[in-house]
């Protein structure tokens, strides 16, 4: 069966077999349906879109149905329109549900006049009241009254999902949120536009300015990995590469002249990043070196309507495009590609866990099998997985030593924490000093604090509790700005203050700190004037904020900037010399083979945003283990040595790229516990079958999230030779689960293990 593979598992044999597996067996019984009538004049989809749906569907054991409903826009998944006539008098419309009803001879003589352009398919009124797109305003606390429920639940509904639809407003949250949408809209808290009238990123037309674009000059090192990459551009066959190269060494400019070299030669370029920001930043120095490039940029912020007609635009374009984007950009339909780039490989947002789940890197490598293409990977803390896979020789590897421009690579140090850091202040005076010092001599910080929020727990003083999350059993974060204390895996919120749901007490104590608390706490100890911004999902939730947060830090609007892995990747900040990693520690006990990897090159990466310009760099990382392995590693910036490091207790103890792996998912709702007891089932009838294949099956044993939204979970970890034996291990564990209320989903090669 020809599927999607894993990267470091994609041999030539394996890119040999791909494609060429029969098609499969129609389901019995099954249901043909008459054609109507088309939307386009000319096939939407290639061949080609369509086969890649199919090994999606393929390899998650679906329907390609189900994966095309994930891949097309909102609005070519259910068209809500009619077909708009033209000739003697005025136009009429004829709603597509009335098409069933017309005579032969009135659908023939419409389908002449279709053919000769006097007929074409149009959107309802309804349609576009449905696309409003209603984007957040202003930044919390909002100025509304307790008792204003409805408008409440539609501020927190759009801070937390971002822009959103009138359509989809009123269906999460009901009919009433439509009298309360106006009234805030009225007051300018929320603005209602049109989604078709949003201007779209294309062919040259700036969409956001962060900073400046910058045009890159190769220096002569960057030109020695260039000029093999570019033979391998030109070789007319699907290769995949890793360019492998320190922080602030180049490689966007390795980047934009490999898709200059493929523009020139009439083929395309997918250039993609696992965050927005990064992908503005891409953007504008595309805009910068590229400006003759017919330019597109895709992301998940974008308005239905705008991605509707990018979409469109793209699959009749006739010439080259320059696609820059997150990992959704890589399901446009762009024809004739010859370059995809995958920016900061490493990093876990290009795999989707949830909706339509998929790892970017396997669509990419995929992609340019079929299209014939160069993959090329980049990153200055590559996947273990994909090191492996270059250091074993199934994909050519090229390095970046030295930094651009002869900057040095800035001094690190591990400074201990107390026990009790939380109650004195995060930083310890060590990193309060240097900050004050940055400051005082006109120069810029980073501190970065991977967790979000005010408090991360709240202690009730009456009964000893905290605030937990009604359906995911997890403490709730007290969001100060907000008012609220909120759960992150869910959304549910509650206003504070609020009474103890156990003991009906009102008095709280904050326990830990976030960005917000760290913010706060900066304010009153740095010298005036110096100037805090904070980047974080809360700060950063209304449309354009992002910008105008990394935008003002750029002009040195502020001294120092706070926030979350938001700001560890891809940013260049030349007047940068302090990088403070608050508390280095957060993540390293998640249980997650993985968890000292992501730390690593969270840490890595966040070092590499100091020292970019003229004057040196220093980071100060505080840890409450100061002995601990990983921190050698980080202080001499020896990614090679974490690698063998790492890869040695990943054979020892069985883990990719070993083996194959995967999680068996199993939920089912809070208010059936009996459940529990057909899971146990399932996992012994398994296990023969696990056996036979030659899987180690561990589990079914609760998740380290053991309930969320409202949902019980457990997992079985999946270990075995090849995906096949893996997926049909899922197959058994769906058929015997059919008389259940279990739900069961597979995850190959999971990057969330909780």
């Amino acid at each position: 069966m020809g599927v999607l593979l894993d990267l470091d598992h994609a041999l030539p044999d394996d890119a040999g077999r791909a494609g060429d597996s029969a098609p499969a067996a129609r389901p019995e019984p099954f249901t043909l349906k008459d054609l109507l009538w088309p939307l386009e004049r000319e096939p939407l989809l290639s061949p080609a879109y369509l086969d890649l749906a199919v090994q999606m569907a393929r390899r998650q054991g679906v329907d390609p149905g189900r994966i095309l409903a994930g891949l097309l826009p909102a609005g070519l998944r259910s068209p809500d329109g009619g077909i708009r006539v033209f000739g003697r008098g005025r136009p009429r419309l004829v709603s597509l549900r009335s098409l069933l009803s017309l005579p032969p001879e009135e659908l023939a003589a419409l389908g002449e006049l279709w053919r000769a352009g006097q007929a074409g398919f149009c959107r309802t009124a309804r349609a576009s009241r449905d696309a409003d797109l209603c984007v957040l305003k202003a930044d919390p606390p909002w100025r509304t009254r307790p008792a204003a429920k409805t408008q409440i639940a539609l501020l927190e509904y759009l801070a937390a999902r971002g822009s959103s639809t009138r359509g989809r407003i009123l269906k999460d949250l009901g009919g009433g949120a439509a009298a309360a949408l106006n009234t805030l809209a009225d007051r300018g808290l929320v603005e209602i536009r049109c989604a078709s009238g949003q201007s779209l990123p294309e062919k040259g037309e700036a969409f956001v300015s962060i900073q400046q674009g910058s045009v890159f000059v190769l220096t002569p090192r960057q030109r020695e990995v260039f000029l093999p990459l570019r033979e391998a551009l030109l070789a007319g066959r699907a290769e995949t590469r890793l360019l492998f190269g320190v922080t602030g060494s180049g490689k966007t400019a390795v980047y934009l002249e490999l898709a200059r070299e493929a523009l020139s030669r009439g083929r395309s370029v997918l250039l993609l990043a696992p965050e927005v920001a990064l992908a503005l930043k891409l953007w504008n120095d595309a805009a910068a070196t590229l400006p003759e490039a017919a330019r597109y940029l895709f992301h998940g912020y974008l308005g239905p309507a705008a991605k509707e007609s990018i979409f469109r635009s793209l699959a009749g374009a006739a010439g080259p495009v320059l696609v820059v984007g997150a990992r959704s950009a890589l399901f446009l339909p762009v024809d004739n590609i010859g370059l995809i780039v995958l920016d900061e490989e490493h990093d876990a947002s290009f795999k989707q866990d949830e909706g339509l789940a998929y790892q970017a890197k396997e669509v990419a490598w995929y992609r340019a099998l079929r299209a014939e293409a160069l993959l090329l990977l980049g990153s200055a803390t590559p996947d273990i997985k994909s090191f492996y896979a270059a250091r074993t020789g199934k994909i050519p590897l090229h390095c970046l030593e030295e930094r651009a421009g002869g900057a040095a690579l800035p001094q690190v140090s591990f400074v201990a924490m107390p026990r009790d850091a939380a109650r004195r202040g995060l930083l310890v005076p060590e990193s309060a000093a240097a900050l004050s010092l940055a400051a005082g001599k006109g120069e810029q910080a980073v501190i970065l604090l991977n967790r979000r929020g005010y408090a991360p727990v709240m202690y009730c003083l009456s009964c000893g509790t905290t605030a937990r999350c009604p359906h995911c059993d997890i403490a709730l974060a007290y969001h100060k700005g907000r008012e609220r204390l909120i759960c992150h895996y869910c959304g549910h919120s509650v206003p504070f203050p609020s009474a103890c749901s156990a003991c009906g007490g009102v008095r709280y104590l904050p326990l830990g700190q976030g960005t917000e608390r760290l913010e706060e706490d900066l304010a009153q100890a740095l010298p005036p004037g110096s100037g805090i911004l904070r980047l974080d999902k809360d700060s950063a939730g209304r449309p354009g904020r992002m910008e105008e947060i990394l935008s003002a830090f750029a002009r040195k609007e502020a001294s120092v900037l706070v926030g979350t892995q938001m700001l560890s990747k891809g940013h260049h900040f030349p007047d940068v010399t302090l990088v403070i990693v608050a508390d280095a520690d957060l993540g390293l006990n998640l249980p997650d083979y993985r968890a000292a990897e992501r730390t690593f090159q969270l840490l890595l990466q966040s070092a590499g945003r100091a020292g970019r310009g003229e004057r040196p760099g220093k980071v100060l990382i505080q840890t409450r283990d100061p002995a601990y392995y990983c921190w050698k590693f980080v202080q001499e910036s020896d990614y090679e040595g974490f690698f063998r490091h790492e890869l040695a207790l990943r054979e020892r103890r069985g883990y990719p790229p070993f083996v194959r792996l995967a999680l068996l998912r199993f939920s089912f709702p809070q208010n059936r516990p009996e459940e529990a007891e057909n899971i146990a089932v399932l996992g012994a009838a398994l296990r023969p079958l696990a056996r036979t294949l030659g899987v180690t099956l561990l589990g079914p044993a609760p998740a380290p999230l053991s309930m969320l939204k409202g949902r019980r979970r457990f997992h079985c970890l999946l270990k075995g030779r090849d995906w096949d034996s893996l997926r049909r291990l899922y197959a058994a564990a769906l058929q015997a689960s059919r008389h259940t209320r279990l739900r069961v989903a597979l995850d190959l090669d999971p990057v969330n293990m909780l």
